[in-house]
Order: structure tokens, then sequence, then C-alpha cells
């Protein structure tokens, strides 16, 4: 009688079906230091315990705020020890939000501009732009 996948860990296959990711992503995590490298089996296949789906999920959250590889490196690291990572999550995210806030300032700007050019493009049939313009000048009336 074979072994159940709970008695011979799981495989990066399994694993990465599980999660809903790639063979690939999953051996990237591991070599990025976010994933613990897994035991291995006498063929020398990777044999992942249960906590792997759990931090893979915690990676993945994580990445869906925005946060870095780093930043999760980070809070995975604190996480390993023990104690709370409350405070260090925190801090990362409360630098995310402001990268936000700072990207959403922008883009509401970049759409301001994009507004006016708009605004200003003829509506008659269009005359050849002078050099250095999008279209030529309108005269409103």
């Amino acid at each position: 009688m074979g072994t159940t996948t709970a008695a011979r860990g799981l495989r990066v296959g399994e694993l990465a079906q599980l999660i809903g990711i790639s063979t690939d992503t999953v051996r990237y995590y591991e070599r990025a230091g976010l994933l613990p490298a897994p035991q291995r089996t006498a063929g020398g296949y990777r044999a992942y315990d249960d906590t792997a789906a759990d931090r893979l999920r915690f990676i993945q959250g994580a990445q869906r705020l925005g946060l870095r590889l780093d930043d999760i490196r980070d809070l995975l690291a604190v996480r390993d020890t023990g104690e709370c990572p409350c405070e260090p999550a925190e801090q990362h995210l409360r630098r995310r939000l402001a990268e936000l806030d700072a990207e959403m300032a922008r883009l509401a700007e970049l759409r301001k501009e994009m507004v006016r050019m708009l605004d200003g493009l003829p509506s008659e049939q269009c005359a050849p732009p002078l050099p250095g313009t999008w279209c030529p000048p309108t005269e409103r009336r």
C-alpha cells in the first residue's frame, strides 16, 4: 500500500497546485530564502511539510498588498522566531501605504494633464501640427 501525502510530505507539484502557483514559483521562493528548503525523499524529491502551504499563502497575501520580497523576508524572519510580527508589519504597511498615496497623487495629476490635452484637441479637421506639439493651436470662440 502507498504512503499518504501527509506521511511523505507534499511534492513540489502538489504544493504548487494546492496554492495555485507554478512549481517554478515554489522553487524561486525557496532560492530567495522565503521558503525553507524541504526535506528530500530517498529519490531526491522535495517533500514539503504542512507549514509550507501556510507560508506560501502568507507570501502571496503580502505580495497582493504590494510588499517587496525583502519586506516579506523580514516579516517571515520575525514570524519564524515565534514573536508577534505586528510591529514590523505595521512599519512595512505604513511605508507601502505612503507609496500608494504618492502614486495615486501622481496618477491624479497625470489624469488632469491628459484631460487638459483632450480638451485642447481641435474638434474640426486637424491641420498639420507645429514642431514640438501634438496638435496645432486651436482658437477658442
